[in-house]
């Protein structure tokens, strides 16, 4: 691992090279632009679920699409140089710790991951336009197209995520300089994997928030989805990150990155371009308010302080799967089950910070259920910790699996 550190680490004074990189600080300008083509796709993406909130009708060059497209563009196009100047040129630092690839290309693994993924959703739009042409609107998310634009997406986030760690990897463990500026550098380079981290874990909420809902918090299913997805993503990153506390502040830019498109987008007009209106709205409707992550986020901080340092006879990875994924999960419903109740039922949150006044164009905004909890979602206090149990269950195998990802991602420098 030490020969893939630049010289200017071991010598402990900065190269010409990264002094040249100003604000920069010597982080490769196509790390910034697939970081910033993470946050495109995902704002442009929730800008697209309110269209449909609101306005219904779209089409290939829709704004929202085109922010989408405009991140996938950077994201390979600055990638796809990244992997050319490694290529053509044999003569280059970095290409001795850099990924072959078909025995041809040179690349940082970040880099290769980001251009399969931009390929993919540009390939999705035009197949998505001639879905729509030829079979009407939507009746379920994940159509053909809608599958391949899913997968491009998550290929560009893991991507640039993978492209700030293994360059955050270089410094873990050998700390040549101390210096203000490596401090710096490093220092940005933990906030920039963690703002990665954080536009995956809105992706992630994204594709489940049909099951984790205001509507669905007090229903086991909820809790369950919870368990398979978060524990796995949320302890990789704590795990592999070097900031202080980095699962909490995932879940804190999480929480931003979701709701500052709502806060905003919901004072500009928007009005309905396809029947039926049931509800006959002036203004684009609002998204998810998020989970409140940042809780469970900060046991999950604590307890890795507690059992992970290095100076500490470290648990079996299964013990220690148990134990996060048991407080993550009882904070969770302490949390997420008066708060769910809240954002629901209370007057207090039909606002424009809470959200819970937005409402679809063609949906009755005199449901019976609007500010209640449906029935068909109830169940007995017997079912509903019959399902918790197994989501417990869930849990431990989605926080092991977590751990062992998190221990690979540790390992990445190239």
């Amino acid at each position: 691992m030490e020969s893939a550190l630049p010289s200017s680490f071991k010598s402990g004074q900065p190269s010409s090279v990264t002094r040249s990189g100003g604000w920069r600080l010597g982080i490769p300008i196509y790390i910034y632009a697939v970081v910033f083509s993470s946050l495109c796709v995902v704002m442009g993406l929730l800008w697209d679920i309110m269209w449909h909130m609101s306005i219904g009708r779209d089409g290939l060059l829709a704004p929202p699409h085109v922010v989408i497209y405009v991140g996938a563009i950077l994201s390979g196009l600055f990638s796809a140089y990244q992997i050319l100047d490694l290529t053509l040129n044999k003569n280059h630092p970095g290409r001795a710790t850099a990924v072959p690839f078909w025995g041809v290309f040179y690349g940082s693994l970040g880099a290769m991951f980001c251009v399969w993924g931009a390929l993919a959703m540009l390939t999705s739009a035009p197949f998505d336009d001639w879905w729509h042409n030829t079979y009407g609107l939507d009746v379920q998310i994940l159509t053909p197209p809608h599958t391949i634009l899913i997968i491009g997406i998550m290929t560009v986030q893991f991507g640039a995520m993978i492209g700030v760690l293994a360059l955050q990897n270089q410094n873990r463990n050998h700390p040549y300089d101390q210096s203000l500026y490596y401090n710096a550098r490093l220092n940005r380079l933990k906030w920039l994997f963690a703002i990665s981290a954080a536009l995956i874990l809105v992706m992630l909420f994204i594709m489940a928030s049909e099951s984790m809902g205001k509507f669905e918090s007090h229903n086991p299913m909820y809790y369950a989805t919870a368990a398979i997805i978060l524990p796995f993503f949320l302890l990789a990153v704590g795990r592999a990150s070097l900031l202080r506390w980095p699962v909490a502040t995932t879940a804190a830019l999480y929480m931003l990155a979701l709701a500052l498109p709502s806060w905003i987008l919901q004072y500009f007009a928007a009005t309905p371009r396809l029947g039926p209106v049931l509800n006959p709205i002036t203004h684009y409707q609002s998204f998810h308010f998020p989970m409140l992550l940042v809780f469970p986020g900060l046991a999950l901080d604590w307890l890795m302080h507690r059992f992970e340092k290095p100076t500490k006879k470290k648990l079996n990875d299964w013990i220690l799967a148990g134990l996060y994924a048991s407080v993550f999960m009882l904070i969770l419903l302490i949390v997420q089950w008066p708060f769910g109740e809240f954002l629901l039922t209370s007057p207090y949150a039909r606002n424009g910070f809470f959200l819970s006044n937005s409402w679809t164009y063609d949906s009755s905004p005199d449901w019976a259920y609007r500010y209640a909890f449906a029935p068909w979602l109830k169940q007995s206090a017997t079912d509903f910790w019959t399902g918790f149990g197994k989501a417990l269950i869930y849990a431990i195998f989605s926080a092991r699996i977590g751990l062992l990802w998190g221990s690979w991602m540790k390992r990445v420098i190239r």
